[in-house]
C-alpha cells in the first residue's frame, strides 16, 4: 500500500519538519509513503481556498481512498487506526491519500471526494503540528500491527 500525505505549503518550523521527516523515514520501513506539498495560497478568501483545494485534488491519484483530516471526522484511538489500516491492507487497497487542508479548510469538492474523515483530537492544533501527529500515528499503527514495542 502507498500512503500519500497531501497538504498545502511547506512545513516552515524546522523542528516540526524534522519530526515529519523522521516519522516518514520510520514509516517507509513498512510501506511506500510520501509527502506532497502543494502550493499554498497567500490570501485567505474563498477563491484562494478553491484554487488551493484544486491543487490538492490534482495531487490525489484517481483510485486513491481519500482520508480527510476534519474536525467533524471520526476520532480513532491508535489501535482503531491500526485496525483500519489492516482492513485497507486486507481489502488490497493500493493507495490512501491523507489530506490535511490549510488553516481556512478545504473546498466542498475535496469534502465530497473524501471517503473517510478523521479527527486527530478535539484539541486545537496548528496545521504543522497536525502533520507531525498524522504521520506519527500511521507509523504507530504499523508498529502496533507488527507487534513492535513502540506503542507502549
Amino acid at each position: 500500500m502507498h500512503l500519500r500525505f497531501i497538504w498545502p505549503g511547506k512545513t516552515k518550523d524546522d523542528r516540526l519538519r524534522s519530526l515529519v521527516n523522521e516519522y516518514l523515514k520510520r514509516l517507509s520501513r513498512f510501506t511506500r509513503c510520501e509527502i506532497v506539498e502543494v502550493r499554498e495560497s497567500t490570501t485567505r478568501n474563498k477563491t484562494a481556498i478553491e484554487k488551493e483545494s484544486r491543487r490538492v485534488l490534482e495531487a490525489i491519484p484517481e483510485r486513491s481512498l481519500v482520508l480527510l483530516l476534519d474536525l467533524n471526522g471520526r476520532e480513532w484511538s491508535s489501535k482503531e487506526l491500526a485496525a483500519q489500516l489492516q482492513r485497507w491492507e486486507t481489502d488490497s487497497r493500493k493507495e490512501v491519500a491523507i489530506v490535511i487542508g490549510g488553516p481556512e479548510g478545504v473546498s466542498a469538492e475535496i469534502e465530497l471526494r473524501a471517503q473517510m474523515r478523521w479527527r486527530l483530537t478535539r484539541l486545537t492544533l496548528t496545521h504543522e503540528m497536525a502533520r507531525v501527529l498524522a504521520v506519527e500515528q500511521f507509523y504507530r499503527a504499523y508498529a502496533i500491527n507488527r507487534g513492535l514495542p513502540y506503542e507502549k
